[in-house]
């Protein structure tokens, strides 16, 4: 496989050539065979019936793949091969740009730049509207984007945690290398919109490191609660919840339109108004940063913060420029229309309950100018931008296909140096084992016989989910799903309560400090429809934050509701890696956090 490249394009179609492999009994589809020349006299009518029978001769051949590889497949350590390997099947099969194919996300710019360049007819390229920014410098706490042998920490392999130069964003790397100090010591974290101690598997061992101030000397949280991680903040500023807030989506690869929807406030704010710059506004995360630039003095903030005549003094300031690229399209020529009179009208009428902290049509109209605000308001009235359905597709075309080279083989995946280990990653889709520590050696764990898994009950999708009563009445407590043949092999039945024990966490509880310990105890449901040999919690039970036990705010109790405490929640039986001892498994290639491989036993109470 390793020199196979083939470009996704319609109207290709030549017979197979040499150096061309096709695995056992697939083959690409006729439309899509590997591309010497362009096909002259396409005609798409032919062309999709040519590929209707070649969809239907594949789903015969590939079928059995395809239930193979479906979901879960990257939260385990070996997750990026699992990817690739499924990336790489789907390629084979002729699976990208075609409808009912591989899609790529396509959506709105808000930013005014795309891949570090200007896009030229965009109104805000906000790169360019901060009169005095920084440059980033160094190594991330998390290490990620960077080669640990082209550092100065190189010191021979292992290095003292993984680097990660393929991947971003390596959530479970950050509060255990700050415990670490490595690759520097951290004087202040702070958290919004997050709960790494609840959400993470393994996310126990993190609350001794946020506990320690010689290891943390200043947390501070941005919370609309009192949460698992926020719990354990020097401070916690009140935040937005999704209805008081603005937030932009993107889109995500399962979604063939271009589209940006644009969250924006609905209701009045819960919090209290805050004076910043000489506004008032909600306190928020958006007034903390502002706050802060004030007493700081820092530039690109208050004033002409973007430039002469445009202030940055309120989060509207910020976010209605996004709007206004949004509206001004990605190329020229896609501007959407101005909103009419009906619909200004439509539009403040909408409004016309928010205080005017939140929203004051002359200070929002200033944000943008005179010139785009009506195209700003079509965008808000719509609740974004989204393109119709029929542009999606271009007869059994994606209308935004990827369009590119697609490689079998990662030449910068097989270049690059796994830290811990000092050999060369695989370029192309391989078996690993599923279950590794950070060094590569297998777990074995062969005392526990059960593999734990997460899975969602429609009622409480997510850690906050248990602050909605409604929700909550439906189904108060979330069980431990076990097989039929597993419940008779350990003599439980329905209702009975059990406890999840694991390698890493012997005594099946939560040590959340201070002296206080929940255990990881939850009641029974016996069910047909689990794999044997698995054992299954829902996520977003089992509270010992988030207003389920009283709390003190400056000499005021607070009381909590035990409801939101009822269930179990097993994270912290999760596996952690014996080697780094405070985080749990890796993929070392992509960085995904292992859900699904930790191996448990279950024993009654």
């Amino acid at each position: 496989m390793a020199g196979i490249a083939r470009k996704c394009r319609p109207g290709v179609g030549t017979t197979p050539t040499p150096g061309l492999i096709l695995v056992g009994d697939i083959q690409p589809l006729p439309s899509q065979k590997m591309m010497i020349e362009e096909r002259t006299n396409y005609d798409e009518q032919e062309e999709g019936q040519r590929l209707a029978k070649a969809h239907q001769r594949c789903h015969v051949r590939c079928s059995p793949l395809a239930r193979e590889v479906h979901r879960g497949v990257s939260q385990h350590t070996n997750g990026f091969y699992n990817v690739l390997a499924w990336y790489s099947l789907n390629l084979l099969i002729g699976n990208f740009d075609y409808r009912g194919g591989m899609v790529k996300k396509t959506e709105w710019n808000i930013t005014g730049d795309s891949q570090g360049k200007p896009i030229r007819h965009m109104p805000f390229v906000f790169k360019n509207l901060h009169p005095h920014k920084a440059k980033p410098f160094g190594i991330s706490i998390i290490r990620h984007e960077v080669k640990y042998e082209e550092t100065s920490l190189f010191s021979g392999y292992p290095a003292k945690r993984p680097f990660y130069p393929l991947a971003s964003d390596v959530y479970q790397e950050v509060i255990p290398s700050i415990g670490d100090q490595y690759p520097y010591p951290v004087k202040c974290l702070m958290l919004y919109m997050g709960t790494p101690v609840y959400a993470l598997p393994a996310g126990n061992p993190l609350i001794s490191i946020l506990s320690d101030p010689a290891r943390l000397p200043l947390f501070v949280a941005i919370d609309i609660t009192v949460g698992e991680t926020s719990l354990y903040a020097d401070y916690v500023f009140p935040d937005l919840s999704y209805l008081e807030r603005w937030e932009f989506h993107g889109s995500h690869p399962s979604f063939a339109n271009q589209i940006q929807p644009i969250r924006q406030p609905v209701v009045a704010p819960i919090p209290e108004l805050v004076q910043v710059f000489g506004e008032e506004i909600p306190i928020s995360l958006e007034a903390v940063v502002l706050a802060l630039a004030e007493r700081l003095g820092l530039p690109g903030f208050g004033q002409d913060g973007f430039g002469p005549g445009m202030d940055f003094k309120r989060p509207e300031d910020f976010y209605l420029k996004m709007v206004a690229n949004v509206a001004s399209g990605n190329k020229p020529g896609e501007a959407v229309p101005p909103a009419d009179d009906a619909e200004l009208q439509l539009f403040r009428t909408a409004r016309r309950h928010l205080p005017p902290a939140v929203f004051d049509e002359n200070k929002w109209r200033a944000a943008v100018g005179e010139q785009l605000w009506r195209q700003v308001v079509y965008v808000l009235n719509r609740g974004g931008r989204f393109e119709d359905y029929a542009q999606g597709y271009k007869g059994v075309h994606l209308g935004h296909p990827y369009g590119k080279l697609i490689n079998l083989y990662c030449e910068k995946t097989a270049t690059t140096i796994n830290a811990m280990t000092g050999k060369l990653f695989s370029g192309i889709a391989r078996y690993m084992d599923p279950y590794q520590d950070c060094l590569g050696n297998t777990i074995r764990d062969e005392e526990y016989d059960l593999t734990l898994i997460t899975y969602r009950e429609i009622t409480m999708t997510k850690s906050r989910t248990v602050s909605n009563y409604w929700l909550l009445s439906v189904l108060p407590e979330g069980a431990v799903l076990l097989s039929a043949s597993d419940a008779q092999r350990f003599g439980v039945r329905d209702g009975d309560h059990v406890r999840l024990v694991s390698a890493s966490n012997p005594t099946g509880t939560w040590d959340l400090g201070h002296g206080w310990e929940k255990p990881l105890i939850g009641s029974v449901k016996v069910v047909q429809g689990l794999r044997p040999g698995v054992v299954a919690f829902p996520l977003g039970f089992g509270h010992w934050a988030y207003g389920s036990r009283d709390i003190v705010i400056d000499g005021q109790v607070v009381r909590g509701d035990p409801r939101r405490g009822r269930g179990i929640h097993a994270n912290a039986a999760m596996r952690v890696d014996p080697i780094l001892k405070n985080t749990g498994l890796s993929d070392p290639v992509g960085a995904s956090v292992v859900f699904y491989e930790t191996r448990v036993k279950v024993v009654r109470v």
